[in-house]
């Protein structure tokens, strides 16, 4: 094994990096690999001195390779090698949690990097705030629970984290949902940290798992693995971290591989979302009020109270709900408008009185910097809102509040100025980057002004592995899918549109006697659901998140069935791309649903060794209007039954 930290060649005084960088590069896939058992591959080779140009440049690159293609290796290669040039860490973006996975699970990727060239590499996962339990939502409801797992995610955490004694301790990570595979998703969501949570003023901060994993993570020297939701939150929230004196959520990094790029976009405008819930203004507020303030102060807290109940009362009684999602629909109106412009202008005021009553009266920094982070967060939501057409927006529902979330509907200009704009190589992996061969759409919609880019087919012979059947949708399209289980005797991947249809799947075969283990996502912690489904060669895995990332090879998988064609939610998100399109079929609904078809496909042939069947089902409709689409991006000739 190498030193950390240290290169895996040598480089003089009188040599150049990147000549010593291809001589080594080279070596690996010419000869290291190969006597390792690895097979020689011209598109690996082909893509590693692509990647190579933009390394040395400092440039923006499309890398889009097949499935076989080998790219996770060449990117990590020359990622790793890149920071130990530059002494900074090299950050790889990737899709979700699932695809992290797949990079750092043992005998992944890296694990099988390091011991094929000898390399010791510090990679360290920085996973969003979603991934880690909340101590304080957890406290506060396990008196009122009788819920055994919650009691159980309890009973583990660590006994430090409950002394507040001033004896000293010993903190060690802990929080991670990984830590309690157990745990379904729905169950998780009560005691895992959501964007409600204000961080800052909790008691718990410094002792909050995220805290404790992200000092951990910081100090990495080679690799930090996060999602794609997880680095654009940092983007937007480096500033205003920065003037709360908190350091960034990543830390500086020699360069930037976004594994699966093509989804970065969705992660920028969920990055840039403000989510206002009903009782956190009045929280904040309240706690305005308790300070030394003008009377002039208190008058205004009280009308922009009275306002914000008023306008929560008027979204909820404009909003409708979306078939297939959590997110309700609002129809905006005069009055609606005409609320949300008078709150914009006190909350300006009432900015303009905060400056004033810090100047007049002694009031707590600690308290003058939150109340003024919300009131700024606030503001600049409305003035969102405000502007229709630049702005996306929905109501969600819990049992507990009611919140607005708004969002960009545009982000290329922001992605422009914040990330592109730096000078360090930015690479875009995936089998799915282009549109018939031109990667503009996904440059523009991402405010990438200069790249470079190629495409590498997959080395498989899709003709001799695989077979594609086409079925119309019937009133028995469930049982039919159950014959087609039992047919293969499991070793099943169905990949459904959304959660409603994959429970109205599950509904259907409850109770049934099935030779076969069914697996849902959501049931218990997703890497630990994948992973038992690659041990039981003859178990399903039933998902509707899996269409990307998922990487199993062997018996355990030979056979995909996806249950409709993957055309995007009703939700406003899309209705919004909708209303902004020349054609809304063409240039939203089609793209999205025929590289999310070639995702899904792509799940069965992983390896030189592997093999299987695809089955399609649509609607006859939909066969009609879209055949000639759908044929144009199978990798085989389409059979119908």
């Amino acid at each position: 094994m190498t030193k950390a930290n240290a290169l895996p060649f040598t480089v003089s005084k009188t040599e150049n990096f990147f000549d010593r960088l291809g001589d080594y590069v080279g070596d690996v896939f010419y000869d290291i690999l190969p006597e390792k058992g690895y097979e020689l591959r011209d598109e690996q080779i082909y893509m590693a001195f692509q990647l190579e140009q933009a390394f040395k440049n400092r440039s923006t690159i499309f890398a889009e390779a097949g499935v076989g293609t080998g790219k996770t290796f060449v990117y990590l290669l020359y990622a790793i090698c890149y920071a130990r040039y530059k002494g900074k860490p090299a950050i790889i973006s990737c899709a979700d949690e699932t695809l992290i996975e797949q990079l750092v699970k043992k005998g992944g990727d890296i694990e099988k990097l390091e011991e094929a060239l000898g390399l010791n590499i510090d990679v360290r996962l920085a996973k969003a705030r979603e991934n880690y339990v909340c101590v304080r939502k957890l406290d506060a409801l396990i008196e009122h629970t009788e819920d055994e797992n919650i009691f159980r995610v309890h009973d583990e955490i660590p006994d430090f984290v409950f002394d507040t004694s001033a004896a000293k301790k010993k903190f060690e990570r802990y929080g991670d949902r990984k830590e309690y595979p157990w745990v379904p998703d729905e169950t998780w969501e009560k005691i895992a940290w959501d964007p409600l949570q204000q961080c800052s003023t909790c008691d718990w901060r410094h002792r909050s798992g995220q805290t404790l994993n992200r000092d951990y993570y910081r100090h990495a020297t080679d690799l930090i693995i996060c999602s794609h939701d997880f680095y654009m939150e940092h983007v937007w929230t480096k500033d205003s971290r920065k003037r709360e004196g908190q350091m960034a959520l990543l830390p500086e990094a020699s360069c930037v591989v976004f594994d699966e790029g093509h989804l970065l976009e969705f992660s920028a405008q969920k990055g840039l979302t403000y989510r206002f819930n009903a009782e956190t203004l009045e929280n904040v507020l309240t706690g305005y009020m308790g300070q030394d303030v003008t009377e002039e102060t208190l008058y205004l807290i009280e009308d922009i109270l009275t306002l914000h109940d008023e306008w929560f009362q008027m979204l909820q009684q404009s909003s409708s709900s979306v078939k297939g999602s959590n997110r309700q629909q609002v129809s905006v109106s005069k009055d609606l408008l005409l609320i949300a412009r008078d709150l914009y202008e006190k909350v300006e005021r009432l900015l303009d009185q905060l400056v004033f009553d810090s100047e007049m009266f002694t009031i707590d920094d600690y308290h003058i910097k939150i109340i003024e982070e919300y009131l700024e967060f606030f503001f600049h939501g409305l003035s969102i809102f405000l502007k229709s057409d630049e702005g996306i927006f929905w109501l969600e529902e819990n049992e507990n509040t009611t919140s607005l979330v708004l969002m960009p509907r545009l982000v290329e200009d922001v992605l422009n100025k914040e990330v592109f704009s730096k000078d360090i190589p930015f690479v875009f992996s995936s089998a799915t980057l282009s549109q018939n061969d031109d990667f503009s759409y996904l440059a523009s919609s991402l405010g990438i002004e200069d790249f470079d880019s190629f495409t590498v087919s997959s080395p498989f012979d899709y003709n001799e592995k695989m077979t594609i059947r086409g079925h119309l949708e019937s009133n028995d399209k469930w049982e039919k899918i159950e014959n087609q289980l039992t047919q293969n005797k499991g070793k099943s991947l169905i990949l459904f549109s959304d959660r409603e249809e994959m429970e109205q799947f599950r509904t259907s075969v409850t109770e049934k006697n099935l030779m076969f283990q069914l697996h849902f996502e959501g049931d218990r912690e997703i890497s630990d659901i994948v992973s038992d489904f690659q041990k039981d060669v003859n178990s399903v895995l039933c998902a509707y998140h899996l269409w990307e990332g998922l990487d199993i090879p062997g018996e355990a998988l030979t056979q995909v069935i996806i249950s409709s064609l993957p055309f995007p939610p009703k939700d406003p998100v899309f209705q919004a791309k909708h209303k902004h399109a020349v054609d809304p079929l063409v240039d939203v609904d089609l793209p999205y649903m025929l590289l999310r078809l070639r995702q899904g496909i792509g799940r069965l042939i992983r390896t030189s060794d592997d093999y299987g069947s695809i089955h399609l089902w649509m609607k006859e409709k939909e066969k009609e209007k879209f055949i000639t689409n759908i044929n144009e991006v199978l990798p085989v000739e389409m059979q119908w039954k």
